[in-house]
């Protein structure tokens, strides 16, 4: 297996695998919370990953360019899904503060 091996064997989840575990899982903040730690822990691993695909791309010692062009990628389009998350769930506060009682 390649130093990127855990990155190539990522098993991504779908829309549809969200949905089933949305309605698996019954009310509570916690298993929101436990989810968006678990999709944080998710992007901190691929970011990793990429930083080491670029440090290896810098010293020459890549094996598979293709696999460490994935890394970066998968890194970059995670980040920005996390920040789009991060936004919306901004938006949704600040509407739930204007909202009256």
């Amino acid at each position: 297996m390649s130093e990127f091996g855990k990155v190539s064997g990522l098993s991504g989840t779908s829309t549809a695998e969200l949905l089933k575990q949305k309605s698996k899982v019954e009310g509570g903040g916690g298993a929101f919370a436990e989810q968006l730690k678990s999709a944080l822990n998710e992007v901190n691993d691929l970011q990793e990953n990429s930083e080491k695909a670029i440090g290896d791309m810098a010293t020459g010692q890549v094996k598979d360019l293709h696999q460490a062009a994935l890394a970066i990628n998968k890194a970059e389009v995670s980040m920005k899904l996390m920040l789009e998350i991060r936004n919306k769930a901004l938006s949704a506060y600040k509407e739930l503060g204007r909202t009256q009682l």
